[in-house]
């Protein structure tokens, strides 16, 4: 077949074309497969970087909160005597507790939120030195106190006993002074006289009984008015008594007495009778006792009989 010249310049023209439109479509190709391949490759990276950050900042978080945890058990280990130290205290570990909560709710990926926490933990440790600082003076000084205590407890108690000392030495004293001023009787005499006033001896005749003594000197014995009593047992162990209102202290007790006269005495031997009005048929035969007292104290005894 023949074919002109123009005709095969022009099936030669659009051959190239289409040769020319695939290099075309394959570079462009080619192209696209390069930019998709790095667009991926890039996706791809920052998705790991992603993921290796949110793994970081999950590991910062999980040590944040052991962090926080340990401080908490750091605080329950602090101890104090003082009751606005112990509330300070406890407002602090509720402030722990409160943030531990806060810290299990935030995402792993805020940096920002974690570093502020970090800054908190930082500022709480700093503030439970303080408190450590606070309890290890309170202790000290407790210790110094309860050593300050002791002492005085000591001493007191030393102070005590040398006054137990002193008064069991006083109360001695007082004693062997009222021993020594004790007063004492001599040449006591009982006599029975009838209604002449005249002697006897015959219980039936006796009207009164009379006692006579002498009443000692003593140097240490105070001076002034004073009162002897006596009391006169019959045979039957009987006392004599006009009256049981007739009373004086003998050892803190209240008992009675037969007859009693008041007398001056200055210091010196003084002589004194005491009568005793004996009631019609009061009178027995036999031996009578007879106790005389002054100042609280027995200063003599004797015994008569009658007959």
């Amino acid at each position: 077949m023949w074919v002109e010249p123009n005709e095969e310049i022009q099936i030669m023209d659009k051959n190239s074309s289409k040769t020319s439109n695939h290099k075309l479509t394959y570079i462009i190709a080619i192209i696209a497969a390069i930019v998709i391949g790095g667009l991926i490759f890039f996706i791809v990276s920052q998705k790991k970087e992603n993921d290796a950050y949110k793994a970081e900042m999950q590991e910062e978080k999980l040590i944040l909160t052991e962090e926080f945890q340990s401080l908490a058990l750091d605080y329950d280990s602090l101890h104090s005597n003082n009751d606005t130290l112990n509330l300070m205290l406890e407002q602090e570990r509720e402030k722990i507790t409160h943030l531990i909560e806060e810290i299990k709710t935030i995402k792993a990926a805020n940096a920002r939120t974690i570093r502020e926490y970090k800054k908190e933990l930082s500022t709480l440790r700093g503030v439970m030195k303080n408190f450590v600082v606070q309890i290890d003076s309170l202790n000290r000084r407790n210790e110094e106190l309860t050593k300050e205590n002791i002492k005085y407890r000591k001493q007191r108690d030393e102070i005590s006993q040398s006054m137990k000392e002193l008064e069991k030495e006083k109360e001695s004293l007082d004693k062997k002074v009222e021993i020594a001023s004790q007063l004492e009787a001599r040449n006591i005499e009982m006599t029975g006289l009838n209604s002449k006033s005249k002697t006897t001896k015959k219980a039936k005749s006796v009207a009164k009984i009379r006692m006579c003594c002498t009443i000692q000197k003593n140097v240490t014995a105070p001076v002034g008015i004073k009162t002897v009593y006596i009391r006169i047992m019959r045979p039957d162990d009987t006392l004599l008594v006009t009256s049981v209102d007739n009373v004086f202290t003998y050892e803190e007790q209240e008992i009675n007495y037969s007859a009693k006269r008041e007398f001056e005495y200055g210091g010196e031997d003084v002589d004194v009778c005491v009568y005793y009005t004996a009631a019609d048929g009061e009178l027995l035969s036999g031996n009578y006792l007879v106790d005389v007292f002054v100042d609280g104290f027995n200063i003599g005894t004797t015994n008569f009989e009658l007959k």
